[in-house]
């Protein structure tokens, strides 16, 4: 499908529809895990997205965090109503909402947003990223001057020796490592120049498409272990950086490493 400006403004008309729910009185649970948590916001907010894209493109399926839902690759919205839950409860103002729109297995349009800062990151394949309208690209920094986002699977923790083996492997070749807790605007940061280099062992479609869209349509790549593919019906190792090159090195470390995925959902 054609997407145009006008369309993209009133997806991000959407996702900002987000803040008065984010920003009123919420109640959290557990789901499964200490770790993973989930608030009356996020079920809140994925109802309203849900409600509102569909209204937009009644056409499309749609896949959030919080509902279980078939995976439709011709046409589907994939949402995270808050990324960095965890953030969100303690109160960090680093969580953001983000919605994808994928087509034919494909990213092609991403829209990334915290409510808190008003940061705005938006994305259409072949149109370029965007910043709160300032034109975004990645950086042109080396390996060596590069700054690493990861993390150490922390819904999965029995995955954390080997993300731990890939930082002891990447750290001596970089200049420095964050770990924000909201993937979607890490990636954003790297679209940004921000950032040169993300790694996570597990993440699901909702954690990384939009951003994905930012990434590239800035210069960047995104992309995963030689041996797996990118998809939308389970979690996948990720991996992106600013540049050919250092997305190489980054893949070649991770992959020496952790060569396929040690899960399958």
């Amino acid at each position: 499908m054609e997407i145009t400006q006008e369309f993209l403004q009133r997806v991000k008309d959407i996702v900002c529809s987000g803040k008065p729910i984010m920003t009123r009185t919420f109640t959290v649970a557990e789901k499964g895990t200490a770790s993973n948590l989930v608030t009356t916001s996020d079920t809140a907010v994925q109802e309203m997205l849900k409600e509102r894209l569909g209204e937009l493109l009644p056409q499309a399926a749609f896949l959030g965090e919080e509902s279980v839902s078939e995976v439709h690759e011709e046409l589907m919205w994939v949402v995270d109503p808050i990324d960095g839950t965890s953030n969100f409860v303690r109160g960090m103002r680093l969580s953001a909402i983000s919605v994808a729109l994928v087509e034919d297995g494909e990213e092609v349009l991403g829209v990334v947003y915290n409510p808190f800062t008003e940061d705005m990151f938006s994305a259409v394949k072949g149109q370029g990223a965007y910043w709160n309208g300032t034109r975004l690209h990645v950086s042109d920094r080396d390996f060596q001057h590069a700054l690493f986002f990861t993390a150490f699977s922390v819904y999965e923790k029995r995955f954390a020796p080997q993300c731990m083996e890939v930082m002891r492997r990447i750290y001596p070749q970089c200049d420095d490592f964050r770990r924000i807790g909201t993937a979607s605007l890490e990636l954003c940061y790297l679209a940004a120049g921000r950032a040169e280099l993300y790694f996570e062992i597990r993440l699901f479609p909702w954690d990384w498409s939009a951003a994905a869209v930012v990434v590239r349509e800035a210069g960047g790549v995104v992309g995963t272990v030689p041996d797996e593919r990118l998809r939308h019906d389970s979690p996948v190792i990720l991996l992106a950086a600013n540049s050919e090159e250092n997305f190489r090195i980054l893949q070649e470390t991770v992959a020496s490493v952790i060569p396929m995925r040690p899960y399958k959902a």
